[in-house]
């Protein structure tokens, strides 16, 4: 069990839920919604379900992970980071391999009844389009390091992970519970996902040695190592402006502002990344921004609660 646990990688779960977070707590913050009470608006049904499936999709994303890699012989004595399952034998291929199809029929079960407590038996269009989205994103997190043309292997993880972290968990929930597209989200979505692509921006920076002797072209890779650098400046920075300029424009109270605690962290976090000079020890890093944006994410969703109850 121990090692079934590492293998999840529990590190990473509370970067996963920051967006959906986010999403739901602007929904529950809506003037039609009542705190706390079910409405036509907010669901706790929607919120768990939500969770688990997002958690579900980054597990999967991990095991899968760590399976691909360690066929490939990527996870290998080079590696900077911690070793994984397969890298350090105790948990076979075929076990791995077989985790991977339970997480991923789990996955598609809560997606499944996610999508009934959003839809029911009305709007079968988008029943339909949040199912594929669904099966689209569990082939997404297995292919990310598995197969032949594996896209983590291209440069790609980057986008899969802005769009289904930071667009789809925020934009995507949040539609689940109102029906309709709500664009003043765009600014703290897209925020999660630069934040969400830092994390997988830092970890390939750990990495860019080990990857590129593995043929593992992420954009560290492709890039090198000082322009990753300036990459990784720009997601964060960008995320804290976007919220900040989300915040001005929602016309946030003072008290509303407390978000901006989250900022110090972060802050920290790209003055230790600045004057890093060797990639093996931005290990610790991974932990502090996944943890950072989980905070930023509460925070704000605090604001939003805040901001509905004054206005009530």
């Amino acid at each position: 069990m121990k090692h079934w646990i590492q293998a999840a990688r529990l590190r990473t779960l509370p970067l996963s839920v920051s967006g959906i977070i986010v999403g739901s707590m602007h929904a529950l913050a809506q003037p039609t919604s009542k705190i706390f009470i079910y409405t036509a608006v907010f669901s706790w049904r929607i919120f768990a379900f939500a969770i688990l499936t997002t958690l579900g999709l980054q597990i999967l994303s991990n095991f899968a992970n760590d399976y691909g890699d360690g066929i490939k012989g990527t996870d290998n004595a080079d590696r900077v980071g911690p070793k994984r399952a397969l890298q350090s034998g105790v948990i076979s291929p075929i076990a791995m391999k077989r985790a991977i199809i339970l997480t991923a029929a789990l996955t598609l079960i809560s997606a499944m009844l996610l999508i009934y407590f959003a839809f029911r038996y009305t709007n079968i269009g988008y029943s339909l389009f949040y199912l594929g989205l669904g099966i689209l994103a569990i082939a997404s997190a297995i292919r990310y390091t598995v197969g032949n043309k594996a896209y983590g292997y291209r440069g790609f993880g980057d986008l899969f992970v802005f769009i289904f972290f930071g667009l789809v968990s925020t934009l995507g929930v949040n539609f689940l519970y109102s029906k309709q597209l709500d664009f003043d989200l765009f600014l703290p979505a897209t925020a999660i996902g630069f934040l969400s692509v830092g994390v997988l921006n830092l970890n390939n920076m750990r990495d860019e040695a080990s990857d590129r002797k593995s043929n593992k072209n992420t954009i560290v890779v492709k890039i090198g190592g000082e322009k990753a650098k300036k990459y990784h400046y720009f997601l964060i920075v960008s995320a804290m402006v976007l919220v900040l300029v989300f915040a001005i424009l929602s016309k946030y109270q003072l008290a509303q502002y407390l978000f901006l605690l989250a900022y110090i962290p972060l802050t920290k976090h790209l003055l230790r990344v600045s004057q890093n000079q060797e990639p093996e020890t931005l290990d610790p890093e991974l932990k502090k921004l996944a943890l950072s944006t989980f905070a930023l994410s509460i925070l704000l969703a605090l604001c939003m609660i805040y901001g509905s109850i004054i206005t009530i």
